[in-house]
C-alpha cells in the first residue's frame, strides 16, 4: 500500500500541474489549509480554477499569522465561489485588477456549490435547483418545469485537488476535524481526484474511534503535519486569537 504521510508541503503539491482545478475550505481562519496555500504560491503554477466557499483579504494579519487565498490571485484563472470579500472590507473591490486582466469568476450560492461538489463525489450527471431562478444565476444554465416549478441545472463538480484542513489523521488517511474545520472538506475530498489533507495530528491506525472518522482514508491521498506552533497549528491560531482580542471582526473570523 502507498504511503500517504509526505514529510514537506512543497512535496505534497509538486505534481500539481497548471490549469489544474482545486477545491478548499476558507470558512473562518481556522478552516484554510495555509501551508498547502503557500506551497502552492511558491511552486508558481498558473491557469488555476479555485472551487471555495469564500474568498476574502485580511488586510489586519500579517503573512506570518495568516496565509490567506487571496495570495494565489495572481496564479488564477477562475473562481467559482458564492462570496468574494466582505462588504466590511470594501466588498469583491480587491479582484478588480485581476477580472480586468482576464480573472473569470463563476457566483454560485453556499448550499448549490455544496451540492455540485456532491454531485461530483456521486457521479450524478447534475442537479435542478429553484435557487437563482429568476437571477443573474440562471445565464446560460439549462431550464426545466418539474411538476410546475421552474429549475435551473447545476452541473457537477469533479476538482483535479482537494486542501484539506483536519484535526487528526491515521496512517491510512482517516481523518477527524475539529469545529469549523470541518467546513464542505469531507465532500471535497470525496469529488477530487486527489485529496491532500493538512492536519494537526498523525497517529498509528486503530487510535482514532471508526464512530469519530468523518473522512474515510480511501478518499485520502496524501496526508502533511503542520509543526507543533508553526502557521496554522492549533497554537499559532490560538496565539493569533489572543495578540487580535481587541479586533471584533478577527475574532468573527476565527470563532465562527
Amino acid at each position: 500500500m502507498k504511503a500517504k504521510i509526505i514529510t514537506s508541503f512543497d512535496d505534497a503539491v509538486a505534481d500539481i500541474p497548471d490549469g489544474a482545478s482545486i477545491a478548499t475550505g476558507c470558512w473562518g481562519l481556522t478552516s484554510l489549509s495555509q501551508n498547502l496555500i503557500n506551497a502552492i504560491r511558491k511552486k508558481g503554477v498558473t491557469g488555476l480554477t479555485l472551487i471555495v466557499h469564500n474568498i476574502v483579504p485580511l488586510p489586519m494579519l500579517s503573512e506570518e499569522e495568516c496565509t490567506n487565498l487571496t495570495v494565489l490571485l495572481p496564479q488564477l484563472k477562475k473562481i467559482i465561489t458564492p462570496v468574494v470579500g466582505l462588504q466590511k472590507l470594501g466588498a469583491g473591490a480587491f479582484v478588480k485588477e485581476y477580472v480586468e486582466k482576464g480573472l473569470e469568476v463563476e457566483f454560485t450560492c453556499h448550499g448549490t456549490l455544496a451540492s455540485r461538489l456532491y454531485a461530483g463525489a456521486a457521479r450524478l450527471g447534475g442537479i435542478y435547483t429553484e435557487v437563482g431562478v429568476g437571477t443573474i444565476l440562471e445565464k446560460g444554465k439549462e431550464k426545466r418545469i418539474l411538476d410546475g416549478r421552474e429549475y435551473i441545472l447545476e452541473k457537477p463538480l469533479r476538482p483535479d485537488y482537494a486542501l484539506v484542513r483536519a484535526h487528526k489523521a491515521d496512517r491510512l488517511g482517516n481523518l477527524t476535524y475539529w469545529g469549523v474545520f470541518r467546513e464542505d472538506h469531507p465532500v471535497m475530498a470525496m469529488a477530487a481526484n486527489v485529496t491532500i489533507a493538512e492536519v494537526d495530528e498523525i497517529v498509528e491506525v486503530g487510535e482514532i474511534d471508526a464512530e469519530h472518522v468523518v473522512t474515510p482514508g480511501i478518499f485520502v491521498d496524501r496526508i502533511v503535519k503542520i509543526p507543533q506552533g508553526g502557521l496554522g497549528s492549533t497554537e499559532q491560531l490560538k496565539d493569533v486569537i489572543r495578540r487580535q482580542s481587541e479586533n471584533e471582526f478577527v475574532r468573527y473570523l476565527l470563532f465562527r
